[in-house]
């Protein structure tokens, strides 16, 4: 073997080793995006389940805020239609003296 095919075979084997490690470097390099994105999938859900509870809080601390606003228009009605008898007393009382 003369040195021109030495050198060809030692080229042609220099590319396919380039080519192999260029394709298990590609290959890696997928395995890890599709690890880093089912990662950063997971933080989405949980962030979103976690959004979710607050908000079911809310509506919760929403609807007692407004069953409790009923209670306290009904009294206030109570205590108006109280005042407003006790004011026609007191307007009789006057008109006595």
């Amino acid at each position: 073997m003369n040195v021109e095919g030495l050198i060809a075979i030692i080229s042609v084997a220099s590319a396919l080793t380039g080519i192999a490690v260029g394709w298990t470097g590609k290959a890696r390099t997928a395995r890890q995006d599709i690890a880093q994105q089912a990662s950063a999938d997971t933080n989405l859900k949980v962030d979103v389940e976690y959004i979710k509870r607050g908000v079911d809080d809310i509506r919760a601390e929403q609807r007692s805020q407004g069953k409790e606003i009923e209670k306290l228009a009904e009294r206030v009605t109570r205590v108006e239609e109280s005042a407003k008898q006790a004011h026609k007393r007191l307007d009789r009382i006057d008109g006595e003296n």
